[in-house]
C-alpha cells in the first residue's frame, strides 16, 4: 500500500470476476469503413444548427486503420484476476482497471456502502467498441471517434503523480491511434472530498489540426423509479433509425423520457444545455439518491442513453452480463452537443477540463414531481450545496499546475505505439512519458523501417502484422525497397488515405512475387466488393482462402486468420450465388471453427440457399450464439424471416428499432 500524510490512500488490488477470454485480434486489416450505425440520415441534416452540422461533417473516420479488430472473444466465462488500483478516503472508494481502458469499475459511497455506478458482476466482451470488444459498466473514457473507444479492452499506462492537495493522483495515459493523439486522465480524491475529481487533457503534438472526440460514459443502475436530470428543456433524439430531431424535455410522444424504462427502444437523448449554464447530469432513484457528474465548461454536452423496456433492449442487457442482474442506463458528458460531432483542435494546442463524480441526494417529491423545472432545480440546488461551481473551477486551476508533472511509481504499462510515435516524431509531452522500454515486437519492424529505410522480412512465416497508415509512415513505405510485404503495407496505407487505385496497384505489384499470396488477394477482393463487383470479389475471396488453407500452420494467429477470412469468403460467395464454392470453403474449415456462431449462421444461410430450409431452421432450433453480434445488427432476424413466418425466438431478438 502507498500511504500519504492525507487521509486518502492509493493501493494496488486484485479484482476477481467471471470473465470471457479476449482471444486474438483479427489479423486482417480493417479496410471497410465503420459500420455506420451512428451515421446520420442525410434528410436529418437540414435545419440543424450551423456549428452542429459543420462538426457532424468534420473528418468522419474513413476506416479503423491502423487499429485491428478485436473479435476473438467468446461467451464461456471462468474466474480471472484483473489488476486494479483503489483510491479511497472516508467518503468514496474508487476501483480503477488500468488494463481495461482505465475503466472506473466501481464508485462506492463508504458511509452507506452504496454503489453509485452500475457495476457489472462479469467481464463479457461484446461488439460495441469501434474495433469490436467492449464491456458494460462503470465509467469509461471514450476518445477517438464517434462510438466506444478502440481502447475499451486495452491496457493504459498508469502511475502515481502528486496531487494539488499534497496527496496522490492516479494518472492514466495512452496514444490514441485512430487520431494519432495522446491523452491523459488524472484521478484525484482530496482528503475530505465526497467527490472524485478527474482532470482530462487531449493534446495535438502535430502541426496540422486534428478532429477530437470525447465522451465520459457513466453506467448507472436503472429501475422503474430512476430519473435522469440535466439543465435542459430540449434534447436531440437519435435512434437506430439514424435520424436526429429536437424534442422537448421531459415529455415526448406521451411519455416522460427522463425515466429510462419509459422508452421502448434504445435511443440517445442529447440535452441542449444552455450556453453559460452549469453543466451537470444526475441519475436519482425513487428516494432521491444517486450519482451526479459535473465539470468545467469545456465539457459542454450531456446525454442519456436508454436500452428501453422492449424485448430487444432487455435481451442486450442480458447479453452484456448474466440473467438476474439489474439493468442500467448511461449518462454521459462530452465535448460537443452530440456524439455525431468531432471538434477541431489546432496543431500544437490542447483541450483540458475537470470532471467531478459523487453522491447526490435531493427531495424525492420535487425530483419526481410533474414540474420539470422544479425537479431539475432541486437537483441543481442540491449539487450547489455540496459542490459549488466555483470549487470545481478552482480545482481545475489547481490541477492544471500539476498536469505536466512527471509520473512517479508506475502502476501499469500500456502499449508501445506511443513510444514509437514520440521517438519518430520528436514530440515533447511533459507529464505523459512514452518510454522506449515499452517498445515491443509489434513496433520492432516499424522502428527498423524508420532507422534504416527498409521494412524487415519476418523471421518466420506468420500472418502479416498490423499496418501503420499515417502520412509519415506512408512516405517511408513509398521509399522503401518494394518487396511483397512492403507493397502490402503500402497498399493498406494508400487505401486509408483514400487513394484506392494506387492501393490496388501496390497490392497487384506485391502479388507477382509474394510467397504468401492470401493477404494481398484478400485486400484486392475487398476492393472489388466495395467497387460493386460481387462476382470478382467472390473469386478473390475464394482464392485467398484457398491459399491460406494451404499455407496455414498451427497456432492462434493462423486460426484467427482462417476464421476471419473464412467468414468473409463464405459471405461473399453466398452473395454472388456461388454455392458450390461456399460449400468448398465450409469443407476446408477446421472442425472447431465450424462450431463458432458466425459459421453456424453461415451454415444456415448455405443450407437455405441449397434448398434445405428445414435443415437451416434446425440450426436455429439447436441453438447458437454470435459472440460478436454488432450493435444494431439485424442479421439474425433477417435470416430467420427468410426461413419461416414464425415469430423470432426471444433468444435471437436483439432488434434495436421498430420494424420498417
Amino acid at each position: 500500500m502507498f500511504h500519504f500524510l492525507m487521509a486518502t490512500t492509493v493501493r494496488r488490488a486484485v479484482l476477481t470476476l467471471p470473465a470471457a477470454p479476449l482471444g486474438s485480434d483479427n489479423p486482417l486489416p480493417a479496410l471497410r469503413a465503420p459500420d455506420g450505425v451512428h451515421d446520420l440520415d442525410e434528410r436529418s441534416r437540414d435545419g440543424l444548427p450551423r456549428d452542429m452540422a459543420r462538426q457532424i461533417g468534420y473528418e468522419p473516420l474513413r476506416s479503423l486503420l491502423p487499429v485491428q479488430i478485436r473479435d476473438g472473444y467468446r461467451r464461456e466465462r471462468a474466474e480471472r484476476e484483473f489488476e486494479a488500483v483503489v483510491i479511497e478516503n472516508e467518503h468514496l472508494r474508487v476501483t480503477v482497471l488500468p488494463g481495461l481502458g482505465g475503466r472506473v469499475h466501481s464508485l462506492v459511497h463508504v458511509p452507506t456502502g452504496r454503489e453509485l455506478l452500475y457495476r457489472n458482476p462479469v467481464f463479457q466482451p461484446a461488439n460495441f467498441a469501434l474495433n469490436g470488444a467492449w464491456f458494460s459498466g462503470g465509467i469509461e473514457w471514450n476518445t477517438g471517434a464517434t462510438g466506444h473507444t478502440a481502447l475499451s479492452c486495452a491496457p493504459l499506462h498508469a502511475a502515481l503523480v502528486p496531487a494539488p492537495d499534497g496527496g496522490a493522483m492516479v494518472r492514466l495515459w495512452e496514444w490514441e491511434r485512430l487520431r494519432d493523439l495522446p491523452f491523459q486522465v488524472d484521478l484525484w480524491l482530496p482528503e475530505d472530498s465526497p467527490f472524485l475529481y478527474v482532470g482530462v487533457r487531449v493534446r495535438n503534438p502535430h502541426e496540422r489540426p486534428a478532429p477530437v472526440y470525447w465522451w465520459s460514459n457513466i453506467a448507472v443502475p436503472e429501475d422503474q423509479g430512476s430519473r435522469v436530470l440535466a439543465p435542459a428543456d430540449e434534447a436531440w433524439h437519435f435512434g437506430y433509425e439514424r435520424s436526429l430531431r429536437r424534442i422537448p424535455v421531459p415529455e415526448w410522444e406521451a411519455a416522460d423520457r427522463t425515466y429510462p424504462l419509459r422508452s421502448e427502444y434504445p435511443a440517445d437523448y442529447f440535452y441542449e444545455v444552455t450556453d453559460g449554464a452549469r453543466p451537470w447530469i444526475a441519475s436519482l432513484d425513487a428516494a432521491g439518491h444517486g450519482l451526479v457528474q459535473t465539470s468545467t465548461g469545456r465539457l459542454r454536452g450531456r446525454k442519456l442513453f436508454v436500452w428501453g423496456a422492449g424485448g430487444g433492449g432487455r435481451r442486450w442487457q442480458e447479453w452484456l452480463t448474466e440473467p438476474g442482474t439489474g439493468g442500467y442506463a448511461e449518462i454521459q458528458a462530452g465535448l460537443a452537443r452530440t456524439q455525431l460531432e468531432h471538434v477541431r483542435l489546432e496543431g500544437g494546442a490542447e483541450f483540458s477540463w475537470l470532471e467531478a463524480y459523487g453522491p447526490l441526494s435531493a427531495e424525492p417529491s420535487a425530483v419526481h414531481g410533474s414540474d420539470w423545472s422544479a425537479a431539475r432545480g432541486a437537483a441543481e440546488d442540491a449539487l450547489e450545496a455540496v459542490l459549488p461551481r466555483e470549487r470545481v473551477d478552482a480545482a481545475y486551476e489547481a490541477w492544471r499546475g500539476f498536469a505536466d508533472t512527471e509520473p512517479g511509481e508506475r502502476l501499469a504499462v500500456g502499449s508501445g505505439w506511443g513510444a514509437l510515435e514520440v521517438l519518430c516524431g520528436g514530440h515533447r509531452l511533459p507529464g505523459t512519458p512514452f518510454e522506449e522500454s515499452t517498445l515491443g515486437d509489434e513496433q520492432e519492424p516499424w522502428l527498423e523501417l524508420w532507422r534504416t529505410g527498409v521494412l524487415p522480412a519476418p523471421r518466420r512465416v506468420v500472418p502479416p502484422g498490423p499496418s501503420l497508415v499515417a502520412a509519415h509512415w506512408r512516405d517511408m513505405l513509398e521509399t522503401a525497397p518494394a518487396d511483397p510485404l512492403t507493397e502490402y503495407h503500402l497498399g493498406v496505407a494508400q487505401w486509408h488515405a483514400g487513394d484506392t487505385a494506387q492501393a490496388v496497384r501496390s497490392w497487384e505489384r506485391g502479388l507477382a512475387l509474394a510467397p504468401s499470396q492470401w493477404p494481398l488477394l484478400r485486400c484486392l477482393a475487398v476492393a472489388d466488393a466495395l467497387a460493386g463487383d460481387a462476382a470478382r470479389a467472390a473469386d478473390g475471396f475464394a482464392a485467398a482462402f484457398e491459399d491460406l488453407a494451404a499455407e496455414s500452420r498451427g497456432g492462434e494467429p493462423w486460426t484467427a486468420a482462417e476464421s476471419a477470412l473464412g467468414q468473409e469468403a463464405m459471405a461473399a460467395l453466398l452473395t454472388a450465388g456461388r454455392l458450390a464454392q461456399a460449400r468448398s470453403v465450409w469443407d476446408r474449415l477446421r472442425p472447431a471453427l465450424r462450431e463458432q456462431g458466425r459459421f453456424r449462421l453461415l451454415a444456415a444461410r448455405l443450407l437455405a440457399a441449397e434448398g434445405h430450409v428445414r435443415a437451416a431452421r434446425r440450426v436455429f432450433e439447436d441453438g447458437f450464439e454470435l459472440p460478436d453480434l454488432r450493435e444494431g445488427e439485424e442479421t439474425l432476424s433477417e435470416v430467420w424471416s427468410a426461413l419461416t413466418d414464425c415469430p423470432l425466438p426471444a433468444r435471437y431478438d436483439f432488434r434495436m428499432r421498430p420494424p420498417v
